[in-house]
């Protein structure tokens, strides 16, 4: 059995993600919002702590969104708010991890970027920039880890069909979402040991969208 760390695991996409874990019968610790504030870097370390044993994955779903103003108009709020919920927090939990992850072979570390990390949307300076800086994030790990048996990725979606953003865009082509089920399936299999060999990997994961 392995031990699996899963942030923003209340989440709609988080339910999906610790149930892959789950069904397949690891030990997943679930970390989630206002138990942790991850955007502290204390509390990253307490969360790690409470993995029993060695720690064989991490898998950082928590962020954040925010938008809708032009660069000009974008507040020192925002801006900081998008850097710590989506960059900040992973730098944290990365930082806290690795030393557990790379205390055996195999360990795995998977982030959740967006599309608009490659490919930004106006009027969303914010959350473009903190998920194109947990791309570099990841990037960087990946060559730090490679050497130490260890891998990370991370992954890119468009508009994942929740049930908070049917909420929120309930115009929405739901249909041309993507679906929760299939990001945790992508995660699952990143996470196992079968995929040593992809590191360092930025993923599209776009639906029909």
């Amino acid at each position: 059995m392995r031990n699996i760390l899963i942030t923003g695991a209340s989440g709609g996409l988080g339910a999906a993600v610790v149930g892959a874990f789950a069904g397949q019968g690891d030990g997943v610790v679930a970390i989630s919002h206002p138990e942790f504030d991850l955007t502290r870097p204390e509390e990253a370390a307490r969360a790690v702590a409470r993995v029993p044993g060695p720690l064989h994955g991490l898998i950082h779903l928590m962020g954040g969104f925010a938008g809708g103003a032009a660069v000009a108009e974008t507040d020192d709020a925002t801006w900081r708010r998008m850097m710590n919920l989506n960059l900040d927090a992973a730098f944290y939990m990365a930082r806290a991890a690795v030393p557990a992850l790379v205390a055996q072979p195999g360990g795995r570390v998977v982030f959740i970027g967006s599309r608009t990390a490659v490919a930004p949307v106006a009027n969303l300076a914010a959350y473009n920039v903190a998920k194109a800086g947990v791309v570099a994030l990841a990037r960087t790990l990946a060559l730090e880890l490679g050497p130490r048996d260890a891998t990370c990725n991370v992954l890119l979606p468009s508009v994942i069909d929740t049930a908070a953003n049917r909420a929120a865009m309930p115009q929405g082509d739901f249909g041309k979402w993507v679906r929760p089920e299939a990001i945790a399936e992508l995660i699952r299999w990143l996470a196992s040991p079968s995929a040593g060999e992809i590191n360092g990997a930025v993923i599209p994961i776009y639906g029909q969208s």
